[in-house]
């Protein structure tokens, strides 16, 4: 067992899907968890009245803004001090087929790019600062199977941005371990939420889930029990280690 009591954790994207089931399962734990979402604050306030009032509290920033990163952590740290883990779950997954006009190539490559990549690295390195103040800390970097084995050919940006931020991550586990700072990433294959059922019908699904060799596809709550577990004492030497959790779908 493990204890998160007295750790404070802030989850990106944490009002749905994975995001939602890393915030539940941290706060299970002790934890007091600053839920950012984006655009929609209904959704962050069921969650946060159904885990308690007292160990959560919401902070809101729309990360497709370049300068959103440093309000979501200057209001973060408004409300918690000290911030012991960083949760960059917010994520986007948008199609950009070759042959659309090249100026709706780009807008969608840096809209994704932004989302994905550039907001979770200023927000590493506002945790690194943070983190060096206050004896340590730790990140976990939520990328996607597609960082190691690439997606369909409508999403470029997605695969490239998960797999960069599978690099930073790796980066910062090596460059501040000995300061205390431990970096993880999790790489889930289609996961049980409603992004990953967004625009498929019955027949993908069929197709997707005949894919895995687990024969389904992995829960939130998966996800979260690991976030978790990461954001304890208890797996220090794991720093820098990327996690699959994709039912066998990607072996590597």
């Amino acid at each position: 067992m493990f204890d998160l009591h007295g750790k404070t954790v802030l989850v990106t994207g944490g009002s749905r899907g994975i995001g939602e089931a890393i915030v539940r399962a941290v706060a299970a734990q002790g934890a007091k968890v600053l839920l950012h979402y984006g655009r929609s604050r209904a959704p962050a306030e069921a969650i946060r009245g159904a885990i308690g009032w007292k160990s959560c509290e919401l902070v809101q920033a729309d990360l497709a803004y370049s300068d959103a990163p440093a309000q979501l952590w200057g209001e973060a740290t408004s409300v918690a001090p000290r911030i012991d883990v960083l949760v960059n779950n917010a994520g986007i997954f948008e199609a950009a087929p070759i042959d659309v006009p090249i100026d709706a190539w780009q807008r969608s490559w840096t809209r994704v790019m932004q989302v994905n990549l550039t907001a979770p690295a200023e927000l590493c390195r506002l945790a690194v600062a943070h983190f060096r103040k206050h004896g340590g800390g730790r990140i976990i970097n939520v990328a996607s199977r597609a960082a190691h084995r690439g997606d369909a050919p409508d999403h470029w940006s997605y695969a490239a941005s998960k797999g960069a931020l599978v690099a930073l991550t790796k980066t910062i586990a090596r460059g501040y371990a000995h300061e205390n700072i431990l970096a993880f990433a999790l790489a889930p294959g289609f996961t049980d939420t409603e992004m990953a059922h967004a625009g498929m019908g019955e027949a993908d699904l069929k197709r997707i889930i005949s894919e895995i060799p687990l024969g389904s596809m992995a829960s939130p709550e998966e996800c979260g029990a690991l976030v978790a577990f990461l954001c304890s004492d208890k797996v220090r030497h794991m720093t820098g280690a990327t996690f699959d959790i994709n039912g066998a779908s990607y072996v590597r």
